[in-house]
């Protein structure tokens, strides 16, 4: 059996706001790779429910954060593809990213 890590470092303000985040998974070749945010799940198969973790520093732009938001509810309709397969869930998630996406060019305007 083999065994891989994930680390993801936090630097914190004063008042303890990320203001630097760091991620590294070597088997991917990834190295101390900078971001701005991050959201992160896990699944809790005894409480049944998700476990979540989201942080961006304060150097994240707002239009970076919808671009972000909308490219993580994209990848919901691969997993869901992968996973579970449903055109029906499929469907909804697309549609509703190209809801999400459209009011994000609006805004812009």
């Amino acid at each position: 059996m083999k065994e891989t890590e994930i680390t993801i470092k936090v630097k914190l303000d004063q008042n303890n706001i990320p203001e630097e985040i760091m991620w590294s998974a070597p088997d991917g070749g990834m190295k101390d790779q900078f971001s701005k945010a991050i959201f992160l799940s896990f699944w809790d198969s005894k409480q049944k429910e998700t476990l979540k973790m989201d942080l961006w520093t304060k150097e994240m732009p707002v239009d970076e954060m919808k671009t972000f938001m909308l490219q993580t509810i994209q990848s919901m309709n691969q997993t869901i593809s992968k996973a579970i397969g449903s055109e029906d869930l499929i469907k909804i998630i697309d549609d509703f990213s190209q809801k999400f996406e459209s009011k994000i060019k609006q805004d812009a305007k």
